[in-house]
């Protein structure tokens, strides 16, 4: 015998709540219906789910049994509609986010936990590409969103783009480099020294090569290559090695201590960071809550950087 789920749920809040009445209040149904329901139930099954003159109602055994499973559906559609509930405000879900690696790493990651702090329900799946890559996985639906710097979308282009810092790259040292004790070093003393390699086919690799041509040099003095931005920071700390970082990444890092930036303007295309999406493409309320924190995130660091460049004068 096939029972409907409903009848099963009204009888669970019946048994839970202790009457018809509070029953029916509990899943928003009138006390009639619910007491048509019952009676109907128990005339399919042949059996009494109540005892007879008992107040407040008392379940049978066999009714009680029966309650039980209605109220693992009850559990469950409860769970459901808090689901909904939550998956609507943003509260759940998951997010496929794709970016550049050392700009992930470095502020990218941080922005994400910040974000799960408040929307611990919410999943974010992270991966790394630059912009050709990024386009085509954005495209064909394997992320979300990407956070990358790109020099300029194609007219006419399937992207939605939302600027959220210039893009600038800086040369970056140790903290203790010799380049910073000197008031005003010339340019072209960066040949002194050996570099870390970005990686490769990164803009980062193409502006290092740009920087150094146009300082006359055709090769860098490559001294590390193949590193991640935690080892490429730790291995510029502890030597007298330059690398070519994003300016963001060197600037959200300026209170650890592990990396300074020289007061020297890197040559390279006019760029800007910011978040692609796919131009129409319908989101779901956490991805849509997820690009409004990096977006208001970037406008946090935007200011900071801001103030921090007034005070700073850039060489050629």
């Amino acid at each position: 015998m096939k029972l409907d789920e409903r009848h099963l749920i009204q009888l669970a809040a019946v048994v839970q709540a202790g009457g018809v009445t509070e029953g029916a209040a509990l899943l928003g149904l009138s006390q009639p219906a619910v007491s048509r329901t019952l009676t109907m139930l128990e005339k399919r099954l042949g059996e009494p789910l109540f005892v007879r003159g008992r107040r407040p109602l008392q379940p049978t055994p066999f009714g009680r049994a029966l309650a039980t499973h209605g109220q693992t559906m009850l559990t469950a559609s409860r769970k459901a509609s808090e689901l909904l509930d939550t998956f609507r405000e943003g509260g759940s879900g998951v997010v496929r986010v794709g970016g550049t690696q050392f700009f992930t790493d470095g502020l990218v990651t941080a922005m994400v936990a910040e974000f799960q702090n408040a929307h611990p329900d919410v999943r974010v799946d992270q991966s790394y590409g630059y912009f050709a890559d990024l386009r085509a996985a954005l495209t064909t639906d394997r992320i979300d969103l990407a956070i990358c710097p790109i020099d300029l979308l194609d007219e006419g282009s399937e992207l939605a783009f939302e600027e959220l810092l210039p893009g600038r790259n800086v040369v970056a040292c140790a903290p203790t480099h010799p380049l910073l004790l000197q008031r005003r070093p010339p340019i072209g003393a960066l040949l002194d020294y050996p570099w870390v390699a970005p990686p490769p086919n990164s803009p980062l690799m193409a502006d290092l090569r740009s920087l150094l041509l146009s300082l006359g040099e055709m090769e860098p003095k490559i001294r590390y290559a193949g590193g991640s931005l935690i080892s490429t920071l730790t291995y510029v700390q502890a030597t007298n090695a330059l690398t070519i970082l994003p300016h963001g990444v060197v600037f959200g890092l300026r209170h650890v201590g592990t990396i300074a930036a020289l007061p020297f303007k890197v040559p390279h295309p006019e760029r800007a960071l910011g978040l692609l999406r796919v131009k129409g493409s319908s989101l779901s309320p956490a991805v849509e809550a997820f690009a409004r924190h990096v977006t208001e995130s970037f406008a946090a660091l935007r200011h900071l950087i801001k103030r921090h460049e007034e005070r700073v004068v850039w060489g050629v």
